[in-house]
């Protein structure tokens, strides 16, 4: 189950579901039922997804579509294993990690150049 998930910071309700392929109340559900899955919530309430939310929301969608889990299942699947949270990450040498890492921070740093150039 190989999504290609866009390079981005943060990822509105919407984007998550179309990369998943699922409507955006199986997601808010979602959210109620997993507590490892919890969005941050913009000043207007917007949820918005980090990098490590959608990859825990394909998790979960893998284990409860592909692997047929219940949802009392795929919690304590969760639950149980703290690497299974983490397989997406852990999957990447720290290498890759580390490159990521300064990846963002390159851009989060042209951001704020051109945000204080424009002042």
């Amino acid at each position: 189950m190989m999504v290609e998930i866009p390079d981005k910071l943060y990822f509105k309700i919407g984007e998550v579901a179309a990369l998943l392929k699922v409507k955006t109340h199986v997601l808010r559900y979602w959210e109620t039922e997993f507590t490892i899955l919890q969005p941050v919530k913009s000043r207007t309430n917007q949820r918005l997804y980090r990098r490590k939310d959608v990859e825990t929301a394909l998790l979960i969608k893998d284990l409860l579509y592909r692997q047929g889990f219940t949802i009392a299942g795929a919690r304590k699947k969760l639950c149980s294993d703290p690497h299974v949270a983490d397989l997406p990450e852990s999957s990447k040498s720290q290498t890759e990690i580390l490159k990521l890492i300064k990846h963002d921070l390159q851009r989060i740093h042209r951001r704020l150049s051109r945000s204080l150039a424009d002042e």
